[in-house]
């Protein structure tokens, strides 16, 4: 089925690029997407005005989260890679073992409360280092809040580029990740090979 907000898909790609550049131009476009290909399956990314808002793996339904980004942000929506160039090009370097930390505006509003503390601290892992959920927690400012910070990585709305799949449980086995543990497991060993470790 063809979401309500989708370009049908017989129509050409010189018209959608169009359509998407003119509701660009005129303000009309609050989230721009498109799909990159990576070692971990198609990614799906989103994209506001403010910055990158969604990464969803395929595992997740990229048209269902379509759908709700419709519902709780905004219903104009289309597919406009341009916007998502500077994200792209950086998950392109990552995959590559080229880029340790990505330098992107991002839009957080899909996360508040302590999941949002949570988001704001998993960048301090740094690059082919893990962490516990103990220590996201106090790092958070919650010690005690451990399962909470497994609930806000599972529903992180930015995996890879915020590094949650850099979080473990504390007896060092992997736990759960938003894309399933193989992606988890992939993420890891490009750092870590990245990093010669």
């Amino acid at each position: 089925m063809t979401a309500p907000f989708a370009t049908p898909p017989e129509v050409p790609q010189r018209l959608r690029a169009q359509l998407a550049a003119r509701a660009e131009r005129e303000g009309v476009l609050d989230i721009a997407y498109r799909t990159l290909d990576t070692p971990v399956g198609p990614l799906l990314l989103a994209a506001t005005e403010q910055g990158l808002l969604r990464v969803a793996y395929a595992s997740e339904g990229h048209a269902a989260v379509l759908e709700s980004l419709a519902e709780t942000v905004s219903p104009r929506v289309l597919s406009a890679p341009q916007r998502l160039e500077a994200a792209s090009g950086q998950l392109d370097e990552y995959f590559a073992g080229r880029r340790r930390r990505f330098e992107l505006p991002l839009d957080l509003r899909l996360a508040n409360g302590f999941r949002r503390a949570v988001l704001t601290h998993l960048p301090e892992i740094g690059y082919g280092e893990t962490a516990s959920y103990a220590r996201v927690a106090a790092a958070a400012g919650s010690p005690k809040a451990v399962r909470a910070v497994g609930t806000a990585c599972a529903r992180n709305p930015l995996p890879v580029v915020v590094p949650c799949h850099r979080v473990v449980r504390s007896d060092g086995s992997f736990g759960g990740y938003l894309g399933g543990p193989e992606a988890k497991r992939s993420l890891l060993a490009l750092e870590a090979g990245s990093t010669g470790s």
